[in-house]
């Protein structure tokens, strides 16, 4: 078995990898759980040094590993850059930060005096998607690892040469043998890691249908998981929004990433409608992608939503490409409304006023992210309080920060990465009491 990376700008074959077989994949597990016993002894000075040599490696070859990234799922070179410095951001992050987030909190229970300590679990396995195919393993690594934790990573396979390199990068570093390892295998794997004993717990950020799954496989073991899905998050613009910034976001917060971005805003929610367009943005990761951004928008056609702009796939060139696109008229029983759109396609949706567009920002299966547009701090704030989504941003565009919580609810998954909150879901928080 092999996995074959492809340029998505030309549709042109690249590097071809081999795959691991179940009994080398075992091997390496056991290796991962050999390992945390001593890895687990290390001092935070020891994990700090380490992951401070990962940052700089980072910032040396990000020249490099952002070209890797545009070769293998599209992304333009300077967000592909860009990405690589948020990387070694969060990693000087925890390296800073891990030891006060897991200090030991003092306990007082009547006459006994006590302690809650922060443990790590052990062999975490990371189900990682391509469409951030750097970030989306150093947030989770960075602090897994400082917390004592060792890592598996199995990413998506049209990412392969960048799984490749993280791994290196890791070796690099100076990080001891199968502390991190990079597995290549496709999904028909992931079913018996999550069943091995010697597998502790799971983080997987990717598509609901997938995670669903995974999830079934982790609860049916007790595994600790935490799932990053899908989003349609809300982009909700009042009446006294400050336009000229928040047009200019509007088209930055759907188009970045070519629009491939569980937090892009996808549904635009406005009193009054009104909306630009227009932005340089690179080809969809695969061909599939195209497809089904194809079938959505014509669904919601089909429906009665309108093509205010773009609306087809681009066939006078090679590659996956897909014109930045906006649907007016866009109402439930429409993809556009229904569905999250994973490309550069935008859906406007009319509401009278903030308690109708609140009522629409909620009406989705999904709650990731949301951006509120308003004047009145005091108005956004009490939307703010009914937003059904794990992130709010008032005027802002909805990001990740290693310094704040991510992570939605509903069927955008269940858990929280980054920040304090983050570093502790992989850990045992034990309670010690001295009588």
């Amino acid at each position: 078995m092999s996995m074959q990376s492809i340029n998505p700008a030309s549709g042109e074959k690249g590097r071809t990898y081999e795959t691991q077989s179940w009994t080398q994949v075992e091997a390496e597990l056991e290796n991962s759980h050999r390992t945390f016993s001593s890895w687990r002894q290390s001092g935070f000075a020891q994990r700090r040094g380490l992951l401070q040599q990962a940052a700089r490696i980072l910032e040396k070859e990000k020249g490099e590993l952002a070209r890797l990234m545009s070769l293998e799922m599209g992304k333009p070179v300077l967000q592909a850059r860009a990405e690589i410095e948020k990387c070694a951001a969060v990693c000087g992050h925890y390296a800073e930060n891990a030891e006060k987030m897991l200090s030991p909190e003092a306990v007082i229970s009547g006459s006994e005096t006590g302690y809650v300590r922060f443990d790590p679990l052990g062999t975490i396995l990371a189900i990682m998607p391509w469409n951030f195919p750097f970030w989306q393993v150093f947030r989770f690594a960075a602090p897994a690892l400082m917390a004592g934790n060792v890592c598996l990573l199995k990413h998506s396979s049209n990412v392969p040469g960048c799984a490749q390199a993280i791994g290196k990068i890791f070796r690099q570093a100076g990080f001891p043998e199968h502390v991190f390892t990079t597995l290549l295998i496709g999904p028909d794997l992931v079913e018996p890691l999550i069943d091995h004993r010697w597998l502790d717990a799971v983080t997987m950020s990717g598509s609901e249908a997938a995670g669903r799954r995974v999830a079934e496989l982790a609860g049916r073991h007790l595994k600790k998981m935490v799932l990053e899905l899908g989003g349609s998050d809300p982009f909700i613009v009042l009446a006294d929004a400050p336009l000229e910034k928040c047009l200019a976001t509007a088209v930055n917060a759907r188009m970045i990433n070519t629009g491939q971005s569980c937090i892009a805003a996808k549904r635009f929610i406005v009193e009054a409608p009104i909306l630009d367009e227009g932005n340089d943005v690179g080809p969809l990761a695969r061909a599939d992608l195209v497809d089904e951004l194809e079938r959505q928008v014509r669904g919601s056609v089909d429906r009665g939503a309108r093509i205010l702009v773009g609306g087809k796939r681009l066939g006078d060139r090679p590659g996956y490409y897909f014109q930045p696109t906006v649907l007016g008229d866009v109402a439930p029983g429409m993809p556009a409304y229904d569905e999250e759109l994973f490309g550069p396609v935008a859906a406007l949706i009319g509401a009278a006023d903030a308690a109708e567009a609140l009522r629409i920002a909620n009406d989705t299966p999904f709650g990731l992210g949301a951006s509120i547009w308003t004047q009145d701090r005091a108005v956004g704030e009490r939307m703010a309080a009914t937003i059904e989504a794990g992130m709010v941003f008032i005027n802002g565009m909805v990001r990740s920060d290693p310094r704040l919580p991510f992570g939605g609810i509903k069927n955008s998954g269940y858990g929280r990465e980054l920040s304090a909150y983050g570093i502790k879901e992989f850990v045992n928080i034990k309670t010690v009491v001295i009588g």
